[in-house]
């Protein structure tokens, strides 16, 4: 018996007529001198040409539009190393509210200057001594600003669940089926929102969550059965999903429909980016590059198949890029 989930494919086809005109169709794309390399078709969702950059202004924007004007006129406050802040803080201006972003001190400091262009205000705190969840409560606290969590609610997952929606009309328009779509996994919110589509839209299609190596908290918990959490004080270059434990809203969904959880190791990330900018022409930030490091180092087998994945974001300076090139 299938368990009912916080978010369907109906709640996902009702956000796409409100996103239109907001967010970008962002292409499937495609390269048949890489099929060709590969002995199978690779497609990759670029969503790093989204607005902001990042597929997260899908659910922001669907979350902040359902609040009251009471609660646009207190605000919006959210946890985010980076894209979910850059989607928040756009979501909110174009909907005539504020927002206030917990994030990270070590975050990339080119994120944090994108969000403060977009006229947010950060708060910063110490990921290793202290709790996002704890400071946002803070805040909501003394503030009455209104939480849009990066992926726990039923509205952000509906939201982002957009993406993999388009995806499946794209490899219709293709004429491809898919086998299997590699989600790269911070939270899990696009990995469940996407799980929910293929699911109900694309019967067949597995889905698995990618992690980096040492921010494997979603894999360990799928083998374990409940939440895991990561070891404090690892650090890796996929900044944007460096998420201390699975949440209580997309964990269940990912156990229930994921077909399995996969890792790629900063080395394989490094290549991933170059080959991305290499045959397909785009920038990649490292964690939007993990389900493509899994696929092009073997972890799952496409050869003769159709394998999918999301690039979540491109949200990364020349200089960082180039240097992690550099040292691939």
């Amino acid at each position: 018996m299938r368990l009912t989930h916080p978010v369907s494919l109906e709640t996902v086809r009702a956000a796409a007529p409100a996103l239109r005109g907001i967010v970008s169709r962002t292409p499937l794309l495609e390269n048949a001198d890489v099929n060709a390399m590969l002995g199978g078709r690779l497609l990759l969702k670029a969503e790093n040409l989204q607005r902001t950059g990042a597929f997260k202004i899908r659910g922001a924007y669907w979350r902040i539009l359902h609040m009251s004007a009471e609660e646009r006129a207190r605000g919006a406050v959210t946890y985010s190393s980076g894209n979910h802040a850059l989607g928040v803080a756009r979501a909110a201006k174009l909907l005539g509210s504020s927002a206030v972003i917990v994030m990270p001190a070590d975050a990339p400091a080119a994120k944090m200057a994108a969000v403060r262009a977009l006229g947010a205000e950060i708060v910063p705190f110490d990921r290793d001594s202290q709790s996002s969840a704890d400071v946002v409560r803070r805040i909501e606290e003394d503030s009455g600003r209104i939480e849009v969590p990066p992926s726990a609610h039923a509205l952000v997952l509906a939201g982002a669940g957009t993406a993999a929606l388009e995806m499946v009309q794209q490899a219709e328009e293709l004429e491809a089926r898919l086998d299997a779509v590699l989600v790269p996994c911070g939270g899990g919110g696009l990995t469940a929102s996407t799980a929910i589509v293929m699911t109900e839209a694309s019967p067949g299609t597995e889905v698995y969550a990618v992690e980096p190596e040492l921010f494997d908290d979603t894999r360990r918990s799928l083998a374990a059965g409940e939440r895991v959490g990561n070891p404090k004080g690892q650090r890796t270059i996929c900044d944007a999903i460096m998420t201390p434990i699975p949440n209580e809203v997309t964990f269940p969904i990912n156990l229930d429909l994921l077909a399995g959880g996969l890792v790629a190791s900063d080395s394989e990330v490094r290549a991933a980016m170059r080959f991305a900018f290499e045959y397909f022409k785009i920038v990649v930030e490292p964690g939007a590059a993990v389900g493509l490091a899994a696929i092009l180092s073997g972890r799952i087998g496409i050869s003769g198949r159709t394998v999918a994945t999301v690039i979540t974001g491109g949200n990364i300076d020349v200089g960082r890029f180039h240097s992690l090139l550099e040292t691939e």
